[in-house]
């Protein structure tokens, strides 16, 4: 069943997304682990094998219906088109394979972090609870960006819910990725013309 299917996904995830390849190379040189990746991810996704937003909304919403230890509204069906959208290297809408697979282990990795930066239990972070889930995430962020993620992310209590500890750590993680395909030099800085500006920006 569904659930079966998310379990496999779970325990066959390796960390780090593979190299993008042509889907012939990839099929031919895939070890045993991610042949049964791609299995399974077939059926989750169906016969175009790619997960659109309401496909990953349901996914998503499955996953966290099973876990009472984690307070959330649900993923808004907004919410995964933004996550699709920056996730969707490819430029179709949707979220093949790797992008997916990339998506998944960093959901699985992200998930532990929020428990255990859950430290009076409630099923959120609070607000003095989150710079050191987001730094152990990767990202350490400075005071600035910190109350503007707050404003954005958390509740008026300062609190951050799962669903919103998701989202704003996805577009981090592709903000980042596309800064540092950017940074030619590797020196921590980019120079970009409007296009690219809005292209960077606009699901952030």
């Amino acid at each position: 069943n569904f659930l079966s299917l998310l379990i496999k996904l779970c325990l066959i995830i390796q960390c780090g997304p593979p190299p993008r390849r042509p889907l012939a190379y990839a099929e031919q040189h895939e070890s045993d682990e991610e042949k049964q990746f791609r299995r399974v991810f077939q059926q989750l996704a169906g016969d175009d094998m790619e997960v659109s937003p309401t496909e990953l909304m349901n996914i998503l919403n499955k996953i966290i219906s099973k876990r009472g230890d984690l307070k959330t509204d649900g993923f808004s069906i907004e919410s995964c088109r933004s996550m699709v959208a920056v996730m969707d290297v490819s430029s179709t809408g949707k979220l093949g394979f790797h992008e997916f697979k990339h998506l998944w282990n960093n959901i699985k990795k992200w998930q532990a972090m929020y428990k255990s930066y859950d430290t009076d239990g409630s099923g959120v972070i609070g607000a003095d609870e989150l710079p050191n889930a987001f730094r152990a995430a990767g990202f350490p962020l400075n005071d600035q960006l910190f109350e503007m993620i707050i404003r954005r992310y958390s509740d008026e209590s300062g609190n951050m819910d799962f669903d919103n500890y998701i989202g704003c750590l996805v577009r981090l993680d592709a903000m980042c990725r596309a800064f540092k395909t950017l940074d030619k030099d590797n020196n921590g800085t980019i120079k970009v013309n409007v296009q690219e500006w809005l292209q960077l920006t606009m699901y952030s």
